[in-house]
């Protein structure tokens, strides 16, 4: 984006906000945006729609810290924060949803799309652990339960920046692990205490 945009060619204007248009175009309920390109000097019209669909949330390739690490022949000693805003819920949220062919489409996209957004954060956090990054991770809470019938509602976008507004001025406190993470990561503490527990009633 910052190429096109300092590049000055005719249309780098109307194509970057074609792009930014695209990005806002979910699948199924936003018409997608056609861009046009040329290809071997044939013409092409390419139908783009919001990238959610391959990633939502990304960091830097997960062997980017090896790789420079063989490149130099030096360790990497920088200390490494990494800071994910996932803007949704990670916990899953009851739907009714119509008997219809379309609606149970659309449910199942809904969920596949979340549940695709879980896994980004998981892969990421994976990530974090290889290289020894500070993890830290904001998302909306269970506790935000505003409901909204359509996409873009500006009632209710208003409502969740309050909120996002609220959780920072009170000095939000970033989650170190996505929550299944955090689960298993509770369950190996238990797994241990219980381990040592046997341990010292068996060594007594």
């Amino acid at each position: 984006m910052g190429a096109i945009a300092s590049s000055h060619a005719p249309g780098a204007l109307e194509l970057f906000r074609k792009i930014m248009v695209a990005s806002t175009s979910i699948p199924g309920a936003v018409s997608p945006v056609m861009i046009d390109v040329d290809v071997d000097g044939k013409h092409f019209q390419e139908m783009h729609v919001d990238g959610g669909v391959i990633a939502q949330v990304f960091l830097y390739p997960p062997r980017s810290i090896m790789e420079l690490s063989r490149a130099t022949g030096k360790p990497f000693h920088r200390e490494l924060h990494t800071y994910v805003i996932r803007n949704g819920k990670l916990e899953p949220e009851w739907s009714g949803v119509k008997r219809r062919t379309v609606n149970i489409g659309a449910r199942a996209i809904s969920a596949l799309i979340q549940t695709q957004g879980i896994n980004d954060l998981a892969r990421i956090y994976a990530t974090a652990q290889q290289d020894g990054a500070n993890f830290n991770l904001a998302y909306i809470g269970s506790d935000f339960n505003d409901l909204h019938n359509e996409q873009f509602n500006a009632t209710y976008m208003k409502r969740l920046f309050d909120y996002g507004y609220q959780l920072s001025v009170k000095g939000y406190a970033r989650h170190k692990a996505p929550p299944g993470e955090a689960r298993l990561n509770m369950t190996d503490q238990y797994d241990d205490l219980a381990s040592l527990i046997t341990q010292t009633i068996s060594s007594a």
